[in-house]
């Protein structure tokens, strides 16, 4: 006697199932297109990475080039306008003039020689109008001028350096103090203000390694230092790119699984 099995018949799905499994499907889609949306941020943050560091790594041959050039003239007046960082950060240039040594600020420094201060110092040029000069650094105890006369030229004088620019209210952890004058960053407009300099320059310069008399202050302690972690944090973004999109094709693979067996 043969005996012939029929196909399982599947049981009707009640209308709240069919309800709650269409939920359930709204939801995972919405997860999923969540996981397809995030993936792309990451991706574009990835690639927003590599566009700054082919920029930062173009600033840095820029500024190369400037350090190593010839030094021109520091720009003139009817050129203060044109300054800026982009073009001008870092420049070798040169101005000749007289120092205001009575009119020198001392900026607070932390360098390579320890603990001090920068001693800025006005330039006066032929025109009248001025450019603040970092002389370079002076340790704690010879922050009085009466400490490094032979350091005071009265005569012409004529400066080599790097031009920088302003660097407004304060540093990132303490704001200038004008009233008081005790100054944390080299804020040109301020200084100027405070010791009564007229036209002066909207950057500064920085003296190179030329000693002074006396040894002090030391000039060419510029730091040039540009962090360029750019690669590594693309490497990050797209690899969390790739970890979401890997969880998306996951899941997708497990609902297609799910929905063959049902």
């Amino acid at each position: 006697m043969t005996v012939t099995k029929g196909r399982r018949q599947r049981r009707p799905q009640a209308p709240s199932e069919k309800s709650d499994q269409r939920r359930h499907q709204v939801k995972r889609a919405i997860f999923a297109v969540c996981l397809l949306l995030l993936a792309a941020a990451l991706a574009a943050l990835g690639t927003w990475q590599v566009q700054r560091l082919a920029w930062k790594r173009d600033l840095i041959a820029r500024v190369e080039e400037r350090v190593h050039a010839a030094p021109a003239t520091a720009p003139a007046r009817a050129d203060w306008d044109k300054v800026n960082a982009a073009d001008d950060e870092y420049r070798r240039v040169t101005a000749a003039g007289t120092l205001a040594n009575d009119k020198e600020t001392l900026v607070y420094a932390s360098t390579m020689l320890g603990p001090g201060y920068w001693v800025m110092t006005p330039l006066t040029l032929a025109d009248g109008t001025s450019i603040l000069v970092n002389r370079g650094f002076v340790p704690t105890d010879r922050r009085d001028p009466a400490t490094r006369r032979e350091g005071q030229p009265s005569g012409p004088a004529e400066i080599t350096g790097l031009m920088r620019m302003t660097e407004p209210k304060g540093s990132l952890l303490r704001s200038n103090d004008v009233a008081a004058d005790r100054w944390y960053s080299r804020d040109v407009a301020a200084i100027a203000a405070k010791r009564g300099v007229g036209a002066v320059a909207p950057f500064f310069i920085d003296a190179d390694a030329t000693a002074n008399p006396g040894g002090l202050p030391v000039g060419g302690l510029t730091i040039i230092h540009f962090p360029n972690n750019h690669f590594i944090y693309a490497i990050t973004w797209y690899g969390l790119a790739a970890m979401v999109l890997a969880l998306l094709l996951f899941i997708l693979r497990a609902e297609i699984g799910r929905s063959r067996r049902e």
